[in-house]
């Protein structure tokens, strides 16, 4: 057994793509999610299983009994509910499949309640018990258990899956997929260290929350030690980051279902519960967000105000702080760029929230960096406690052109990322790039956080880059010429005209 090869990284993304291209014709690529991530959980929880068995057998001298107690199992899988039970099925394997996913379920409350989603599996149109076995052999070829696939392996080809939804279904994407360089960036900014609580009010399938674990573990520190909290209004979106927990080697999180402007999961007694790392990418300018129950707020949230009824930017923003500890309590939120300049109920809360003293940093980032959607994102910085020099100031960093183009999409490289966070961590002016700014500036402003009023471009430089675009244009136009008489030439040669 201990002479076998582990599965790499590359193997298992492939596996997972195939189990995707296995699903193409009868379910939607926007679907795709809701039937390979539960699958690929109950192949990887019964392979373990069977794992633990063999060693306590072992350990017992072949006493069954003693193998199947439970203290020895991370999961308990009832009778004819593990993998190859399901396997050995020829018809009805979609029914036998949602058996297998309830009985599970029920064996473990208070880890796996509703882990496995509800997807139509017993949907024949859909699923033919043809499609099922083909999808249920793919699977069953690799041995997903400790023994064979890492837990961090394991949970990087996950990601990997996620992000090729992400791009198979652009437009929807943006909800549950934050592009992993921002993720990065915002890993470093709020620098998560051992034991601290790390809180995520819109987690999505848990890309924010693990940054931080892998900020850790980059680190050489004990990432265990790290408590996670997500909160996630979508069934399919919150099941997929419970499942990435574990796939990734989580124990210790707490990740609930449910709206958060609306019924926050996370409470001790008549007050939030407060967290040292708050971070979240929510969805931008939600409407009908229950701006009614903020007029008298039973958890206090609206500190510097109500947010206008047709946008939740702010709803979200004074949550997190309302969520931050006292003292080292930091957070960081993507935003869009409307969030740093509208006026009315939205220019108010700034108004109060900047003369609190609470901002720390506004980081401007490149267009058409994330899913589905072609505008520039924004990060704020919030602190509890700032440091001494920052008192009473606000870092401004124009990070536009920090991206390399693509056809789709532009990216935000490491390089892209390091430059950005060493202009944050440095705080220092940078030509065209970062300022720290006075709040009596902002002030005088009208507490309008649009970035260009603060960082000037120095255009001049500009001229020659111009006047070499013009040139290229020129020759691309005469090249053009040139080619369409060589067609014309060769289509009278064919007589075709």
């Amino acid at each position: 057994m201990s002479n076998h090869k582990k599965i790499t990284l590359s193997q298992l993304e492939q596996y997972l793509s195939k189990a995707a291209w296995i699903l193409k014709g009868p379910v939607d690529a926007a679907d795709f999610k809701v039937y390979i991530f539960p699958l690929l959980f109950f192949k990887r929880i019964s392979d373990v299983y069977d794992e633990e068995y063999n060693t306590a057998l072992a350990e017992s001298g072949g006493d069954k009994e003693y193998a199947e107690a439970a203290e020895f199992h991370r999961f308990i899988i009832p009778a004819g509910c593990h993998w190859n039970d399901v396997r050995q099925k020829t018809v009805n394997i979609g029914k036998a499949l949602q058996h297998a996913f309830r009985e599970i379920e029920k064996a473990n409350p208070n880890l796996l309640y509703g882990i496995f989603g509800d997807a139509p599996w017993t949907n024949k149109d859909k699923l033919p018990d043809s499609l099922l076995t083909n999808l249920i052999e793919h699977f069953s070829q690799y041995n997903l258990s400790n023994d064979f696939v890492d837990p961090d392996i394991l949970g990087q080809s996950y990601e990997y899956l996620i992000k090729q939804f992400a791009d198979l279904t652009n437009k929807k994407a943006g909800e549950f997929y934050t592009p992993r360089s921002v993720v990065h960036l915002i890993g470093l900014i709020v620098d998560a260290t051992e034991g601290e609580s790390i809180y995520d009010p819109a987690c999505g399938t848990g890309g924010m929350l693990l940054e931080c674990i892998e900020h850790l573990r980059q680190a050489g520190k004990d990432y265990r030690t790290l408590k996670m909290y997500g909160q996630e209004k979508n069934l399919t979106t919150s099941t997929i980051a419970r499942i990435n927990m574990f796939l990734h080697g989580i124990e210790d999180f707490q990740i609930v279902r449910g709206d958060t402007l609306r019924n926050p999961a996370f409470t001790v007694d008549d007050n939030l519960q407060q967290f040292d790392c708050v971070i979240a990418n929510p969805p931008f300018s939600l409407k009908e967000w229950g701006e009614e129950i903020w007029v008298n707020d039973a958890w206090g949230r609206n500190i510097a105000g109500v947010p206008p009824k047709g946008n939740a930017d702010m709803a979200w923003v004074q949550h997190m702080i309302k969520s931050m500890k006292p003292g080292t309590g930091r957070m960081a939120v993507v935003l869009p760029h409307g969030a740093l300049f509208r006026k009315g109920a939205e220019g108010r809360i700034r108004q109060q929230l900047i003369e609190q003293d609470l901002l720390e940093a506004v980081i401007g980032l490149g267009p058409n960096i994330f899913y589905g959607t072609t505008l520039a994102a924004c990060v704020l910085v919030f602190r509890q406690s700032k440091a001494a020099k920052r008192k009473k100031k606000v870092l401004f960093i124009d990070a536009a052109d920090q991206v390399r183009t693509g056809r789709a999409q532009n990216f935000l490289e490491p390089e892209h990322v390091d430059r950005i966070y060493t202009w944050y961590t440095d705080g220092k002016d940078v030509v065209n790039n970062a300022r720290m700014v006075p709040l009596a500036e902002i002030a005088e402003k009208d507490y309008n956080l649009n970035i260009p009023l603060y960082i000037e471009k120095e255009v001049k430089d500009n001229l020659p880059t111009m006047q070499e675009a013009l040139a290229q244009l020129e020759t691309a136009a005469a090249d053009a010429w040139k080619a369409e008489d060589r067609f014309k030439k060769l289509l009278k040669e064919f007589e075709l005209i």
